[in-house]
């Protein structure tokens, strides 16, 4: 297994060597526009951020983002006319996106800021790629990569990089004065690159400026705790008790991040599976209403609400019965999806201290293995028995259907009989 995960990294870094991303053609394409009647030594654009990091650790990169000395207006001219389509993305903080062949990338005027208030900052433009370095979070987010494959380091970025260092640019108090979401930031990125030993005054002035995050709007606030939440190694919070105590005041919801301490009894790779929603589950669901507060604090997504409340509604049935996994399993899939009872036996998992890793899997295994027959009866069949169609043939189909899964899947034709008589007399279809 090790050998084939160093024969991957060494191709990566082969590819990356050879054929790196700012050679692409349709980067190429951008980048020949960009420079159409300037010289190839100016510092006109350069790639910075993420694509940059993941570059320099051979990493995966997803987006790509560009800095200029072009204005949004300058830049919509010289794409004008080509098929490159320019949108307007944050005109008023210097930043457009260029759409080619579907891919995305960013490109935003270089900045420097006259003044800042925590959540804004009100900005000018530049032509001087220090001044846009300083004005940036940390000292990795300011490193420069022109086309050519060059660097440019004013804040030394690259050596903390490789050094998995975490710094802020200057005073760290002045940065996260400027915008108190750079205090979890700071969490996401010491987690992503497993910053050991923080300066104590970088972690002072985290924990002094916290209140300036209730300044912060709710949706930046998930977008970045989703992320963080996301990392593979998101686990090492537990272990980082200075980032973990900060993270515990910010998201005091999180009443039971200490559940996570059980992933010692997982596989790496086990843990690494477990997705946002299910991290979030852990870390808020009880036999109380916590994600409820947590989902109407942050809105977030109908989609991870059901998730949460279907999971909480399905850990309060578990807890009344007694053969949710046993005799009564089989049932509760069909009722409920595999994928669900999975969760929930991950769920408990992490909430019993007396289940270990082979219990879980045993569990899985159980609702692997278990199949599950298709109910055999529908509306046509109903029809063909004199039935017409409306809202007694629904109504017929589930108590017929509950009965088929409390017989073990089977009718015989006299219990169909005699339920179609019974829900036929019922006074819910002679009101």
């Amino acid at each position: 297994m090790n050998k084939i995960s160093f024969n991957n990294n060494l191709i990566k870094k082969i590819k990356n060597f050879f054929f790196p991303f700012y050679k692409t053609e349709e980067i190429s394409k951008i980048f020949d526009i960009l420079y159409k009647n300037h010289s190839q030594d100016e510092k006109i654009a350069m790639f910075v951020g993420g694509c940059v990091r993941n570059f320099i650790l051979d990493e995966k990169i997803d987006d790509i983002d560009i800095a200029t000395v072009f204005t949004p207006t300058e830049i919509k001219e010289k794409f004008k006319n080509t098929d490159i389509k320019v949108i307007d993305t944050g005109v008023e903080h210097g930043s457009v996106t260029l759409i080619l062949n579907q891919s995305k990338f960013e490109i935003t005027t270089l900045r420097k800021d006259i003044k800042t208030d925590g959540r804004h900052a009100e900005i000018s433009f530049t032509d001087n790629w220090k001044d846009d370095s300083e004005r940036r979070d940390f000292t990795i987010n300011a490193i420069y990569l022109d086309r050519k494959g060059n660097f440019f380091d004013p804040q030394l970025g690259v050596e903390d990089l490789k050094n998995n260092t975490v710094k802020f640019i200057g005073d760290p108090s002045k940065r996260i004065e400027e915008d108190y979401l750079r205090i979890i930031r700071f969490i996401r990125f010491a987690l992503k690159y497993s910053h050991k030993n923080f300066e104590p005054s970088t972690i002072q002035a985290l924990k002094l400026n916290l209140s300036g995050i209730k300044n912060i709007s709710k949706e930046r606030i998930l977008q970045e705790l989703i992320k963080i939440i996301s990392l593979k190694n998101f686990r090492d919070i537990l272990n980082k008790k200075e980032l973990k105590d900060i993270f515990s005041q910010i998201f005091p919801e999180f009443k039971n991040l200490i559940r996570l301490n059980k992933v010692t009894f997982l596989p790496k790779e086990e843990f690494e599976k477990l997705n946002t929603n299910m991290l979030l589950a852990l870390m808020l669901i009880d036999e109380k209403n916590n994600h409820e507060y947590f989902c109407h604090k942050y809105k977030v997504s109908n989609q991870i609400q059901d998730y949460l409340d279907n999971l909480h509604k399905n850990l309060k049935e578990y807890k009344i019965s007694k053969n949710y996994f046993k005799t009564d399993l089989k049932k509760n899939i069909y009722f409920i999806g595999k994928n669900e009872i999975k969760d929930l036996a991950i769920l408990i998992f992490f909430i019993n201290k007396n289940l270990n890793y082979r219990d879980l899997k045993k569990l899985i295994d159980d609702i692997e293995k278990t199949t599950i027959p298709k109910f055999p009866y529908d509306g046509k069949f109903l029809i063909d028995k004199g039935f017409s169609e409306g809202k007694k043939i629904g109504l017929i189909l589930k108590k017929l259907e509950k009965n088929w899964v409390e017989n073990n899947y089977k009718l015989t034709e006299k219990d169909i009989s005699s339920i179609i008589e019974k829900e036929s007399k019922s006074n819910v279809f002679n009101a």
